[in-house]
C-alpha cells in the first residue's frame, strides 16, 4: 500500500532537485541544525547511544502519542526526525490522511497552512535516503513516506500502522514504534475523509518533543511470594451477579501473578462470557466480546504464557487457563468448571477456584445458547483484586 499523496506528489515532481528546490524556497519547511551530506541529503551527527533511549512525544487534538526511535534500523531517519522535532517543525503541521483502522499520514509542513490543502501530501520529501530493513510494519510502527521508485525521497512525511501493513515491508523505511497512544492513533484513523483519503476535519500535532525513554513499568504483582499471592482474591461482576475466585500460586505462580495482573489492569471489564457447554465449563476472557479495544497500558499485559500443568483436578468450581493446541499460547481466555472434566488434568493450568458465586455460575451455565455461544449477551460488567 503507497500514500496516495505520495503517488500524486511523484506525478508532479518532474526530478527530486525540483522538489529540494521547492522545500529550499519554503522558509517554513525545515531548517537542519546539522548539515547535508556531499549528495545533498541529511546524514545524522549524533550516535546511536544519544538516539536509542529518546522518545519522540506528539500532543495531538486526541491526545498523546509517545514513539521509541529506532536507529539501529534507520539511524539518518532517526536523527533527522530529532533535528526536525527541536526545530518545531512539527508543531502546528497535521494528519492529512487516514485508512480508517489501517494507517493514519502526518509530518508534512504544508499542512501547517489551511490555505494549502491541495498541496498536502507534498512536502518533507527528499531529505534523506531510504534505510530499509527487514523489520516489519506491525500495529504502531512508524515509518518514512516514500515517492515511488525514488528511495532519496525520504523527509518528514510518516505514515503509523493501525493494523499490520506487511504490503509496507522492505518498501518504507521504519524508524519508530508506538509505545503510548495506539488508542489516539486509532481514533485519529477514524477521522472523517474525502473520496481521496485526504482528512476533512483538521487533527493537529500540537506539539512534538524529545524525552528520554521513561524507565520499564515494574508490572504489579512481580515481587510478592507465593503466600502473598493467595491473600489476594478475584472478585468478577457479572451481569447476573459476582463470582469470587482465590488462587493456587503454590502450583501455577506465573498463571495467578498475570490473572491478577489482567484484573487489576481492567482487562476483564466489559468482557463477554463467549462460551457455554453445560456439563462442563464457561469461559471468558476472549478479546473480542470486549466492549472497548484495550489501552496501550492494559495491551502491555496480554502476553502468552508456558504450561505450568499441575496436579489439580479438575472440577467444579475451578478456573483454568484456556489455549489453543500450542501448550504455550495461554493469554487471557479462562474458563470454569461446571462439573468433572478429568479430561482436562494435566494438560490445562489450573490456578484458582471459585468460593462465591458458583449458583451465578450456574446461572451463566443455564443461560440459551446457539451451540455453545449464549444467545444473550453476559459480561464481566467490572473485575477487581481485593484482599482476602
Amino acid at each position: 500500500m503507497i500514500p496516495c499523496e505520495v503517488v500524486k506528489a511523484s506525478r508532479v515532481m518532474a526530478t527530486k532537485s525540483f522538489w529540494v528546490a521547492m522545500m529550499c524556497a519554503t522558509a517554513s519547511v525545515f531548517v537542519l541544525a546539522q548539515e547535508p551530506d556531499e549528495s545533498g541529503l541529511f546524514a545524522t551527527s549524533f550516535t546511536l547511544e544519544e538516539m536509542k533511549e529518546k522518545q519522540v512525544v506528539l500532543e495531538t487534538d486526541h491526545g498523546t502519542i509517545a514513539i521509541d526511535l529506532r536507529p539501529e534500523l534507520a539511524p539518518n531517519h532517526v536523527g533527522l526526525i530529532m533535528t526536525s522535532v527541536a526545530d518545531g517543525a512539527f508543531d502546528g503541521t497535521t494528519f492529512h490522511r487516514m485508512v480508517q483502522r489501517g494507517i493514519v499520514q502526518g509530518g508534512d509542513p504544508f499542512t501547517k497552512d489551511p490555505d494549502r490543502a491541495t498541496d498536502y501530501g507534498r512536502g518533507g520529501l527528499g531529505l534523506v535516503e531510504a534505510e530499509l530493513s527487514d523489520a516489519n510494519h506491525v500495529r504502531g510502527t512508524v515509518s518514512s513516506v516514500l515517492v515511488p521508485g525514488d528511495l532519496a525521497s525520504g523527509g518528514s512525511q510518516f505514515l503509523i500502522c493501525v493494523v499490520p501493513q506487511s504490503g509496507l515491508d522492505g518498501h518504507h523505511t521504519i524508524w519508530g514504534q508506538v509505545v503510548d497512544g495506539m488508542d489516539v492513533v486509532t481514533r485519529i484513523s477514524e477521522t472523517p475523509v474525502d473520496a481521496d483519503g485526504r482528512a476533512t476535519e483538521r487533527v493537529t500535532i500540537r506539539s512534538a518533543t524529545i524525552r528520554d525513554k521513561p524507565l520499564p513499568e515494574v508490572p504489579p504483582f512481580t515481587v510478592e511470594s507465593d503466600d502473598e499471592l493467595a491473600a489476594f482474591r478475584a472478585i468478577l461482576t457479572t451481569t447476573l451477579g459476582r463470582i469470587a475466585i482465590e488462587f493456587y500460586p503454590d502450583v501455577a505462580p506465573n498463571h495467578v501473578r498475570n490473572f491478577l495482573r489482567l484484573v487489576d489492569a481492567g482487562v476483564y471489564d466489559g468482557m463477554g462470557f463467549h462460551r457455554v457447554v453445560p456439563g462442563f465449563v464457561v469461559q471468558s476472557g476472549h478479546l473480542p466480546t470486549r466492549r472497548d479495544p484495550l489501552t496501550d497500558r492494559q495491551q502491555r499485559f496480554v502476553r502468552n504464557l508456558e504450561p505450568e500443568f499441575n496436579e489439580t483436578v479438575h472440577v467444579r468450581g475451578i478456573v483454568s487457563m484456556a489455549r489453543l493446541d500450542d501448550p504455550a499460547s495461554a493469554s487471557t481466555s479462562f474458563f470454569i468448571c461446571t462439573d468433572v472434566a478429568e479430561e482436562l488434568d494435566g494438560v490445562y493450568t489450573a490456578f484458582g477456584v471459585v468460593v462465591e458465586g458458583l449458583d451465578v455460575v450456574a446461572a451463566i451455565e443455564a443461560t440459551p445458547t446457539n451451540g455453545e455461544t449464549p444467545t444473550n449477551r453476559i459480561e464481566i460488567i467490572d473485575a477487581e483484586v481485593v484482599r482476602r
